[in-house]
C-alpha cells in the first residue's frame, strides 16, 4: 500500500498538481509492477482542500467530504498518468461516482491485484473525520497488504522538525509504540493502530528522492523509516500470549 499525500504532489507549485512529480511517481510505480509487485494507492487531497483546516463556515462534515472529492481529482490524475506508461490502472471509491471509477468492492480490488492492475483508491474511508492515512491503513488490512509506504516531503521520522532544526536525528526503526507514546507526528494514531494491530510494518520515506518509491515498493530496508513491531514488543506479546 502506498499513501501519497495531496501536498507532495504538488512539489513546488505549492497548489494543484506538479507534472513532473505525478511523471515520477507513475514511473516508478511502473518499475515495480514490472518486478511483480502488487501495489495499491491511496492518494490524499491537501493539495487542493483540507477538511481538517477548512474555512470559516463549513461544518466539519461537510468540510470532509469536500475533501474526498478533492482525492478523487488526484486519483483521476494519477490514473492518467499511469496509464500514459502503459500500467493498467483501477479507480476505486468509497463514494460511488459511477461514470468515472469503479465503487469500492474489496474482492474486486484484490482481483485486480492479482491480474497485475494498479488499483488507486480515492475519496478515503467515505465517511468524515478519518483522515487518508486511516483510509490506506484500513485498506492495506482489507487486501492484505504486506507494508503500508507513506511518501512525505521529508527523508523519515525524524526526533524533531528537520526543516526548523537542521541537527534533527533521524530514525532508521521504530516500534509502534514509540510512535503512540513519543508524540512524534508521523501519521494520526487511529491509522498506526490499525498497522499494529494487522501487524503492518509502515515505510516513511521521501517521495523526492529519485528512485525510492521504486526501492520501497521492492521492500529495500535502506529507505526511510521503518515502524514495526520490535523485537521486544513480540516477546512480550508471546508472554502475554503464553500467560494467558
Amino acid at each position: 500500500m502506498l499513501k501519497l499525500s495531496g501536498e507532495a504532489l504538488q512539489g513546488g507549485m505549492g497548489f494543484g498538481v506538479e507534472p513532473k512529480v505525478l511523471q515520477a511517481v507513475a514511473r516508478e510505480v511502473k518499475t515495480a509492477v514490472q518486478q511483480g509487485v502488487e501495489v495499491a494507492i491511496v492518494v490524499g487531497g491537501g493539495n487542493y482542500f483540507r477538511g481538517a483546516t477548512a474555512h470559516e463556515g463549513l461544518d466539519r462534515a461537510t468540510a470532509d467530504y469536500v475533501g474526498m472529492l478533492a482525492t478523487c481529482m488526484n486519483a483521476l490524475m494519477l490514473q492518467s498518468a499511469l496509464e500514459q506508461e502503459g500500467v493498467a490502472t483501477r479507480v476505486q471509491t468509497a463514494i460511488e461516482m459511477r461514470e468515472i471509477a469503479e465503487p469500492y468492492i474489496r474482492r474486486r480490488a484484490i482481483r485486480h491485484l492479482e491480474r497485475g492492475r494498479v488499483v488507486i483508491f480515492g475519496a478515503g474511508t467515505g465517511n468524515p473525520f478519518f483522515t487518508t492515512d486511516t483510509a490506506a491503513a484500513l485498506r492495506a488490512a482489507e487486501i492484505g497488504g504486506d507494508a503500508f509506504l507513506k511518501a512525505t516531503k521529508v527523508d523519515g521520522v525524524f526526533d524533531c522538525d528537520p526543516v526548523k532544526n537542521p541537527n534533527a536525528k533521524l530514525h532508521k526503526e521504530l516500534g509502534y509504540r514509540d510512535v503512540t507514546t513519543s508524540g512524534l507526528q508521523v501519521m494520526d494514531e487511529t491509522a498506526i493502530t490499525l498497522c499494529k494491530e494487522n501487524d503492518i510494518p509502515v515505510v516513511v520515506f521521501n517521495l523526492y528522492t529519485p528512485g525510492n518509491i521504486m526501492r520501497a515498493l521492492l521492500g529495500d530496508p535502506n529507505v526511510g523509516t521503518t515502524i514495526s513491531r520490535l523485537p521486544d514488543d513480540r516477546a512480550k506479546q508471546e508472554q502475554q500470549l503464553v500467560s494467558s
